[in-house]
């Protein structure tokens, strides 16, 4: 079935709450999982007041500390269930592209990631990362949502 699985996580509670559902199911078929933190670069003009008012290497540095905190809750989840599990960050201002191309790059032949659940003009304003990846991908996704 599934060989290789790519998690994408952001590090929010829903994001959290899907990592165990993901590993548990990769640690039921034998799959090996992929947990991938996108980080967005540096830019001077912009509305995130974080970026701002920081320099580019603290930003930098810091956003890289909190994906490696991010990425390390999850190497601890899957070592605990005996899952195979390597993780991978990388630097994107389009998150959806970088999971599309990071499945591709490692072979990855499902997507597992969390939703949010946004529904009407806070899923438009906001947009939707998972969104994104269901209408671009050519490799299947499985989209976890919290339960109400």
């Amino acid at each position: 079935m599934f060989k290789n699985i790519l998690f994408p996580t952001d590090g929010s509670p829903t994001s959290e709450a899907a990592m165990r559902t993901c590993m548990e199911f990769a640690g039921s078929i034998g799959a090996h999982v992929t947990a991938l933190h996108v980080m967005p670069d540096f830019h001077v003009l912009n509305t995130n007041l974080e970026m701002v008012e920081d320099t580019r290497d603290n930003y930098l540095q810091e956003t890289e500390e909190r994906g490696r905190k991010i990425l390390a809750v999850i190497e601890q989840c899957a070592h605990e269930l005996g899952v195979d599990c390597d993780t991978v960050l990388r630097r994107s201002d389009e998150p959806y592209d970088a999971i599309l191309d990071e499945a591709r790059e490692r072979g990855s032949d499902l997507i597992a990631m969390a939703s949010h659940g946004y529904h009407g003009i806070k899923a438009l304003l906001l947009g939707s990362e998972t969104q994104k990846v269901l209408v671009h991908s050519m490799i299947l996704v499985l989209v976890l949502r919290p339960l109400p």
